[in-house]
Order: C-alpha cells, then sequence, then structure tokens
C-alpha cells in the first residue's frame, strides 16, 4: 500500500492561517513586553553590583594596606633582630682578640676575621720605648689588659694596646 503523504489529524485537515499585517505587530509586541520584562531590572541589578565591586574593592585595599604595612615591620624587625646578632658577634671578637670593638662594627664582613686581621695588624707595629713624661721619669705601663681595654679614646686605647702587645699575645 504506498504511504501517504499527509500527516494524519484528529478530524479535517489543518488549514493554514493567515496573519495580517496588525495581528503579526500586536503578536511581536507581545512578545516583546514578556521578554522586556524579564529583564526590566536589569539596571537596578547592575547598579547593585557596582556597589558591591565598589565596596569589595575599598575593603581589599584595606587588606593590601595592612599586609604591605605587616611586610614593612617584618623586614624591619629582620633587620633589628641582624643588627643585634652583628652586634653580639662584634662585642664578642672585640673582647676575645682585644681589639676596639667600634673599630670593629665599622669594618663589613666577619667579625672574627677582622679582629684577627686588626690584631695582626697591631703585632706589626713597631714597638716604641716608652716615653719620659714632663718630670723626666719614663711612662709607666698599663697595669692590666682590662685598664687598657677601659680606656675610652680608640686612638689611645690602640696606643696603649701597641705599647704593651705582650698583654694581648696569647
Amino acid at each position: 500500500m504506498p504511504e501517504s503523504t499527509e500527516t494524519p489529524t484528529q478530524g479535517a485537515p489543518a488549514e493554514e492561517r493567515t496573519f495580517t499585517q496588525s495581528e503579526m505587530d500586536a503578536i511581536i509586541g507581545d512578545r516583546l513586553k514578556r521578554e522586556r520584562a524579564k529583564y526590566a531590572d536589569y539596571e537596578d541589578i547592575k547598579a547593585k553590583a557596582a556597589r558591591y565591586d565598589a565596596a569589595e574593592e575599598a575593603a581589599k585595599t584595606d587588606l593590601e594596606k595592612a599586609v604591605e604595612e605587616r611586610d614593612r615591620l617584618r623586614a624591619k624587625l629582620e633587620a633589628l633582630e641582624g643588627e643585634r646578632a652583628r652586634a653580639e658577634q662584634v662585642a664578642k671578637a672585640a673582647s676575645e682578640h682585644g681589639v676596639d670593638a667600634a673599630l670593629l662594627a665599622r669594618m663589613s664582613g666577619d667579625p672574627e676575621e677582622n679582629a684577627l686581621f686588626l690584631r695582626q695588624q697591631l703585632a706589626s707595629l713597631p714597638k716604641y720605648p716608652t716615653l719620659p713624661n714632663d718630670k723626666g721619669d719614663p711612662k709607666p705601663p698599663a697595669t692590666s689588659k682590662d685598664a687598657i681595654l677601659g680606656i675610652k679614646d680608640p686612638a689611645e686605647r690602640l696606643k696603649a694596646i701597641a705599647a704593651n702587645r705582650e698583654l694581648f699575645d696569647s
């Protein structure tokens, strides 16, 4: 049996309906109104999103400022701890080797190596005899290593160390 090209429908075959231009305009207009109604609050939502983004950006900026401040303070703390550790190294090397701590502190590099260098420089200085004082008596030598290290003036202290190297050679 040959197949029918007609689609079976209940009842009579469907008629094709035609619309007038005004009916089409009304249908399209109605469809556009429904579609526009879906997005009627788009501008309000867009404004809310912009306000939210601005508030988030302001909070983020405050957070970034706090993080930068924390990092700056952390770096300052590390620098101070480094300076304190170096000062301790300088003081220890200066006392162990009998050299001026202030002079040693101004030198760069390892304080222990610098102290040894200064010690060698002091050892290489020529030993001068004690000079007479105003009365013609010879200048009395310093009584101890501690007395020499207690001299406040660095230049005088170095002269006293050079004059009494035997107290510092150990």
